[in-house]
């Protein structure tokens, strides 16, 4: 399994292939069409992320081994490929790796500073999401 930081400078690389912010967009939209869809059972009010303007579900469960499985989904295109970025990332590693994960590659591929101020909000809002998850199932695994 690939670090956080491994997984990040993939994604820099794969975004660093474009000038064109356009492309940028379009990358984003074809990695959220490929995301597998979220089973319909996760998709529950206590998943929907609050802070977003659309609407984003994200579903985490403690693997036995003591790695977050992420899902994810949104019913707009490019958030559906911002969540999906944020999950191939956070997705399979322990709390503690995620909690002290620094999460550069928003910065590196120039996502923060090409999104409107309420998508930017919803990035933070679901990484902060994430991340609560992940110290939620760090302290109940402390008991």
């Amino acid at each position: 399994m690939s670090t956080i930081n491994e997984i990040q400078d993939e994604i820099i690389e794969e975004f660093s292939d474009f000038d064109d912010w356009m492309d940028k967009y379009q990358l984003l939209i074809d990695l959220g069409s490929g995301q597998e869809p979220l089973d319909e059972a996760y998709k529950t009010d206590q998943n929907l992320i609050d802070g977003c303007q659309s609407r984003v579900w994200l579903q985490a469960d403690l693997s036995d081994e003591g790695n977050i499985i992420f899902q994810a989904e949104s019913d707009a295109l490019i958030v559906k490929g911002i969540v999906s970025l944020l999950v191939r990332v956070l997705s399979g590693h322990t709390p503690d790796e995620i909690l002290n994960s620094d999460l550069y590659f928003i910065e590196k591929i120039g996502l923060r500073k090409h999104l409107s101020p309420t998508r930017s909000n919803g990035l933070l809002a679901m990484l902060k999401q994430m991340k609560m998850y992940a110290l939620v199932f760090k302290t109940k695994g402390l008991q």
